[in-house]
């Protein structure tokens, strides 16, 4: 049984015992599936329908093509309703998109059977936001991981305070402030990836779980799909990549030691290593939004405190603070717009960032009706 829509494919697959597999594919493989709101306007009601219909006993999400699960949220989107709506609080269309985004994610993490994100290809900021919260999160030889939005002005969001603040130290806020990228070998290191598998696979992976003998009870197809998982993980170890986060753990834990952003910011952008891995995010740092790495050491700080809703409520907050400020809006343009990779940030160096700047940030708007729009989470 299929049901076909532009951006989104849904299929649903029979399985033994009366029981079938649903399937979600992102399909917009020129923007490297890139998460839209029409997007969301599908996934999401097909998630909850899922949910709640005894005949499915797991659910797959993945995306078009090889290159890509999903890249990120629809940031020229985001930027054309800055452009729109210049200093809006909140900007009506992007507090749409955050919202809804934030609360696709938060379903996700707290999904009632077993969800398979196949995290192949490039898997950045928005897509790791759907990644992160799913019972089994699989990676390949070919997975690029990354949270990069210092380079752009916003910050790690999608629930990125939460899981990068329980991280060892040495990694959470390192490739929060770097945006570096890692891959299968480091997303199970970080706990961000439960099974490597050979890219290859996927087809038959994917047919094999239609033969699997689901049953009524999650918890036993949580079993299930894992012990299928590690059937192709176990041959799959010859192809895992060598981890960054493993290889250079000492001098990351020696780089983000200190107990201000900055003496971790002077010592990871002053690195004089030979490390082409960490010579470029080093550069990252340096290269990015002064006000993104402030924003970032104190949603590490505040996150690590939170629940999940909670931490999605604050990161809301901020989102639209950041689309209301100079450097979000300044970092796209330069970054993915005119692409003159020169953003003029403002304020323009850490040293001239006062507290004020940054607590203006975690200030709520005046919401519709005075309640927060994800208060029910």
């Amino acid at each position: 049984m299929a049901e076909t829509e532009d951006v989104v494919l849904l299929r649903e697959v029979c399985a033994p015992v009366k029981k079938r597999v649903a399937f979600a594919q992102l399909n917009a493989e020129r923007s490297l599936n890139a998460l839209s709101l029409p997007m969301i306007d599908i996934l999401e009601p097909a998630l909850r329908r899922w949910a709640v219909d005894p005949g499915i006993a797991c659910v797959v999400l993945h995306g078009a093509g090889e290159k890509a699960f999903c890249a990120g949220g629809d940031i020229r989107s985001l930027y054309h309703a800055m452009l729109t709506h210049p200093g809006a609080l909140p900007n009506p269309k992007n507090l749409e998109f955050f919202s809804r985004e934030y609360r696709l994610d938060n379903l996700i993490h707290n999904y009632p059977k077993p969800i398979m994100v196949w995290g192949s290809g490039i898997v950045m900021g928005g897509g790791l936001g759907l990644m992160a919260g799913a019972s089994h999160r699989v990676v390949t030889e070919t997975s690029r991981v990354a949270m990069p939005e210092i380079t752009i002005g916003l910050f790690p969001d999608v629930g990125g305070s939460y899981f990068l603040s329980r991280m060892p130290r040495a990694y959470g806020r390192f490739l929060a402030l770097t945006g570096a990228s890692i891959n299968g070998h480091d997303l199970i290191e970080a706990g961000l990836a439960d099974q490597f598998v050979k890219a290859e696979d996927r087809e038959a992976i994917f047919g094999a779980l239609a033969s699997v003998n689901w049953r009524d009870d999650a918890a036993h197809n949580k079993r299930a799909l894992s012990e299928l998982l590690q059937s192709f993980s176990k041959p799959a170890q010859t192809a895992l990549p060598v981890s960054n986060l493993l290889t250079h753990r000492d001098t990351l834990n020696a780089l983000t030691a200190g107990d201000t952003l900055t003496a971790v910011y002077k010592a990871i952008t002053g690195y004089k290593g030979e490390e082409k891995w960490l010579v470029r995010a080093a550069q990252s740092l340096a290269a990015g939004s002064p006000t993104t790495a402030a924003l970032i050491w104190e949603l590490l700080k505040r996150g690590a405190k939170m629940t999940l809703a909670e931490v999605f409520r604050m990161e809301l907050i901020v989102a639209l603070q950041c689309c209301a400020h100079n450097d979000f809006a300044e970092g796209v343009r330069a970054l993915l717009i005119e692409k003159d990779n020169a953003p003029k940030w403002k304020p323009a160096s850490l040293a001239e960032i006062k507290p004020s700047h940054i607590e203006t940030h975690f200030t709520a708007p005046n919401w519709v009706g005075g309640i927060h729009p994800l208060a029910d989470l």
